[in-house]
């Protein structure tokens, strides 16, 4: 880590705050599954179990998010004062496009994690829907800033691990951080049914993944899960996963706040560290 650029980001979060301020407390990271856009204006167990987590976490300065639905080559951070709402996906029902997250942007933040991890400035993106699908439960009163880094698809999985170590800072800041994108993720084998059968890769894959959640980060660094190139034909919701795991600080706990399966393949698994 770079550490004037930390200093700097610390001083610059402070500034924005009472300088009778008591300490941030450290806010939790989070990652959530988000499955299918219907599950933004749908009433299910996964949903449900998104809007009671949000009910019991301390509410944070402001939030990070990293989405499978934003990933390029090199890493980007959103630095927007007022980020749209963006509706990346298509041929759902009229009401989902009704849907708005309307929280603002993080410029102090968002401009000096930039310095942080080396990343170019979008200052156009707005919240792709892997952020505000999971906002509208987690945080429905759109009150809290919010700012995305991408997903750097041209860097290896390790590096996704590392950058946590330099993300992890900042919860001690305030700073909630979020990944979101599907502990399994092939939408080539998927049932149109929501409540199909949970097929027998996808168990034994959501099973491993579990255990080794708790006991062996190393198996989820390495790709070391059955059926892992079928579960996951491409990395961009899978790699969201890993600087989640990699902010964890020793003695902080890893605890699922969800699990179970939409569509026979999609594992909703949900977890949170601290």
């Amino acid at each position: 880590m770079n550490r004037r650029y930390f200093l700097a980001l610390m001083s610059a979060l402070a500034a924005n705050a009472s300088p009778t301020r008591k300490p941030f407390m450290r806010q939790s990271a989070l990652f959530i599954s988000h499955g299918s856009p219907m599950n933004i204006i749908e009433d299910n167990p996964y949903t449900r179990s998104l809007k009671k987590l949000g009910k019991t976490l301390s509410k944070p300065q402001s939030i990070l998010i990293l989405s499978a639905h934003w990933a390029t080559n090199g890493s980007t951070v959103s630095v927007v004062d007022k980020p749209e709402t963006i509706h990346d996906f298509y041929g759902f029902p009229d009401s989902l496009y009704d849907v708005h997250y309307d929280a603002a942007g993080e410029m102090s933040a968002s401009l000096l994690l930039a310095h942080l991890t080396h990343s170019k400035i979008d200052r156009r993106h707005g919240l792709d829907h892997g952020a505000w699908s999971v906002l509208v439960h987690l945080f429905p009163d759109h009150n809290i800033p919010v700012f995305q880094l991408s997903i750097d698809l041209s860097k290896p999985a390790p590096w996704h691990y590392e950058l946590g170590k330099i993300l992890s800072p900042l919860r001690d800041e305030g700073i909630m951080i979020i990944g979101s994108g599907n502990v399994t993720h092939n939408l080539g084998d998927i049932n149109r049914d929501e409540d199909a059968p949970v097929a027998k890769w996808a168990k034994e894959f959501d099973d491993a993944f579990a255990d080794a959640l708790i006991n062996n980060h190393d198996k989820i660094i390495n790709f070391d899960l059955p059926y892992f190139d079928h579960a996951h034909p491409t990395l961009e919701h899978y790699l969201p996963i890993l600087p989640i795991l990699g902010s964890q600080k020793e003695g902080e706990e890893v605890t699922t706040i969800y699990e179970g399966f939409q569509h026979g393949t999609l594992s909703m698994r949900c977890f949170k560290i601290g």
